[in-house]
């Protein structure tokens, strides 16, 4: 793979998926790779899948490879896990994957993912200040992305409004449990957006998740300061995000490394 191709791996409830990514387009440079996610969804087994989802694509050891998992992570440890088995929480899941794929990953929050995959090649492109990222679905996914720099594992989602955690009322699955008509749902959206405006100040708002694609049902109708405006990598951006994300901090921990070997060998002839 080419300096300007990284991998990107979305880990879903029912698919792991993996492509290419061309870094300077956002776009797949071969096709979509997917695979049922096990079940059970335990950590030796997602991690082969994974494994197998790299694979298929031959990096090369200097190809950045991001990974995008449906929790919260924190240096690398699963702190919460959703849609996959609980035994992911407290798993180092960047050490587990690298010791059956043979690659060093980098692991980041599928939501984040999603979100700065927007920013990086969609909705939000060339776009500066506050973005808020949201999925809506069974619950709702947050990314926040602040000048360009993503703030990490937001639960936005369950921030309480009127006694109740946001996606009750507020996701995708809400609307189905709740009988709501387009109108009604579109109301419980006014208030949570509302709120996250008031809490945030965003610059721009994306609303993703599949429901995005019948933006024009809702997004019309809600009264916000900021612009409003449904994601455009669809099912792509957890993939995308994660594989740019890989890049960045890849790009990074090879300067780290390339500035402690002049130090040390700046340090060695001193010392001669």
């Amino acid at each position: 793979m080419s300096k300007h191709i990284a991998l990107g791996v979305d880990i879903g409830g029912t698919g792991i998926k993996a492509a290419p990514v061309d870094l300077r387009t956002g776009e797949f440079t071969e096709e979509r790779y997917r695979i049922p996610t096990p079940n059970p969804s335990t950590p030796d087994a997602v991690a082969r899948t994974v494994a197998k989802c790299i694979s298929k694509f031959s990096p090369s050891k200097k190809t950045p490879i991001g990974v995008a998992f449906p929790g919260v992570i924190q240096d690398g440890v699963v702190k919460t896990a959703a849609n996959v088995d609980d035994a992911w929480i407290g798993t180092n899941m960047r050490d587990i994957i690298r010791d059956y794929a043979g690659h060093d990953v980098y692991v980041l929050n599928d939501a984040d993912a999603a979100g700065y995959g927007e920013y990086r090649h969609g909705a939000a492109h060339g776009r500066d200040g506050v973005i808020l990222m949201t999925t809506l679905g069974t619950g709702i996914g947050t990314a926040l992305i602040v000048d360009g720099q993503l703030v990490p594992n937001t639960e936005f989602g369950h921030v309480e409004i009127g006694g109740q955690e946001a996606e009750e009322f507020a996701a995708e699955s809400a609307r189905d449990r709740l009988g709501l008509e387009w109108e009604d749902w579109t109301k419980n959206l006014q208030r949570y957006y509302s709120e996250m405006e008031k809490l945030l100040w965003p610059d721009l708002i994306i609303v993703g998740g599949g429901i995005s694609k019948s933006h024009h049902m809702f997004l019309p109708h809600l009264r916000l300061r900021a612009p409003i405006i449904p994601a455009e990598l669809r099912n792509g951006a957890g993939i995308v995000g994660a594989a740019a994300w890989a890049a960045n901090l890849h790009h990074r921990d090879d300067k780290r490394r390339k500035d402690d070997e002049k130090k040390a060998k700046k340090a060695a002839s001193k010392s001669k």
